[in-house]
């Protein structure tokens, strides 16, 4: 029986993450591309620790991952990046929707994100009512661990209690590796491609487990 209901933040309850890394191109001329170059340069020369997962895993600060993106780009101000990339992520009505009447319906709910320390305050007033749709929030900038990482998803159970074992959970991710590490551990994994696909796999999930 699907008892609770996990869900991702950034380009499932907002409009898609790739929009707003393109606004932040089209402003700067800095491609993904070359950010994403920039941080594994970056990693190589730390020993595999690669700045990005660090910085979601509040190892290091985001003035800190400024620097080392900075350092390997030369004159770039990422500064502008944060508030560049939240201007243009705006809420997905139709999965908090979803959410909203899952709730209603008795599901428990919980927020598993990879997020920046920093931008918590700018995150969550994207969602005005996040503490009425979320039992629970996990945000790996603050608890040290961050997702594909098992350890996240079992401390995400933990803290909805009530004795949910993985099985009893549907997990939405728009990250294929995020999803697979949820169905290694038994959650019921929907990748989240669009709204009306992903709201159809999980009710059908929800139906599922109510027969």
């Amino acid at each position: 029986m699907i008892r609770a209901l996990i869900s991702d933040f950034g380009g499932v309850l907002t409009s898609p993450l790739s929009l707003a890394f393109t606004a932040y191109s089209e402003r700067t001329g800095i491609s993904p591309e070359q950010i994403g170059a920039a941080m594994e340069r970056v990693a190589r020369a730390q020993g595999g620790r690669h700045p990005l997962f660090e910085l979601e895993k509040g190892a290091i600060s985001e003035r800190h991952y400024v620097e080392l993106l900075e350092a390997e780009l030369g004159d770039v101000d990422f500064d502008r990046f944060r508030d560049v990339f939240m201007d243009n992520l705006h809420p997905n009505e139709a999965m908090i929707a979803l959410i909203r009447d899952l709730r209603r319906r008795g599901l428990r709910t919980a927020l598993l994100t990879n997020n920046v320390r920093e931008w918590e305050p700018l995150w969550r007033v994207k969602l005005p009512d996040i503490d009425e749709l979320f039992e629970v929030i996990v945000d790996s900038a603050f608890v040290g661990m961050r997702k594909p990482e098992p350890e996240i998803y079992g401390l995400t159970l933990e803290r909805l209690g009530g004795g949910l074992e993985a099985s009893d959970c549907v997990f939405v991710d728009d990250l294929e590796v995020n999803c697979e590490a949820a169905a290694a551990l038994g959650m019921h994994a929907v990748r989240f491609v669009d709204s009306e696909q992903a709201i159809a796999a999980i009710e059908a999930a929800v139906r599922s487990g109510d027969g």
